[in-house]
């Protein structure tokens, strides 16, 4: 009797157990979003494609700070690159920068890994920092969960918006444009509307 409890408490225990990495595994499925007006978490030395280390105060000066979680692989990501680059461009001179980190994992996606991000950035002519989170620790830090994933961060470096870049994948349909309405609510001191949106394209590949 106490042979076949000790096995039957076994296997309650195995089970338990499954069930726990089987919740781990899983996590970076159903992270939540850090929530619109909490203080955005903070990353430090990311490496870039330029070869240097970026941190969030690097960008101090700035009147907004947008994080674009991205990739090389996925097509929504790709889709989304010019108008990335476009929105760069217009609000440069209005103190805005934006910050593309690839959370993906090279070993679950290979066309994600940093050499294949230093090819991307120079055939795009990337105008911002690409880095490689590397530990994928900021990506959960922020709860993204897909590529591409927007946070707008204020002067204050709270979050002011998070979600989608326009609403749709094809931008000659895109009809509302949601990164470039929030950033201009955010440098005329005003909240967002929305403030959040759906983010739309694939999962981020999670080692």
């Amino acid at each position: 009797m106490r042979r076949l409890a000790t096995r039957a408490m076994t296997m309650r225990q195995l089970v338990v157990a499954t069930a726990a990495l089987a919740v781990l595994g899983a996590a970076g499925s159903c992270l939540a979003e850090v929530e619109v007006g909490a203080k955005a978490p903070t990353f430090s030395d990311l490496k870039g494609v330029d070869g240097e280390t970026h941190s969030l105060a690097d960008y101090e000066d700035a009147k907004a700070v947008v994080v674009i979680f991205t990739c090389n692989h996925c097509p929504v990501a790709k889709a989304y690159e010019d108008r990335i680059i476009e929105i760069q461009s217009d609000y440069a001179d209005k103190g805005v920068q934006i910050v593309a980190i690839n959370p993906n994992s090279p070993k679950k996606q290979p066309q994600d890994g940093y050499d294949e991000m230093k090819v991307r950035a120079k055939e795009k002519e990337f105008n911002f920092p690409y880095l490689v989170d590397a530990t994928q620790e900021v990506a959960r830090s922020y709860g993204a969960t897909r590529t591409p994933h927007v946070f707008i961060l204020d002067g204050d470096r709270e979050v002011a918006y998070v979600g989608a870049i326009d609403d749709n994948m094809n931008a000659s349909k895109a009809e509302k444009q949601y990164v470039r309405d929030a950033l201009d609510a955010v440098l005329a001191g005003n909240d967002p509307d929305p403030a959040s949106t759906n983010a739309v394209g694939c999962t981020i590949k999670w080692d």
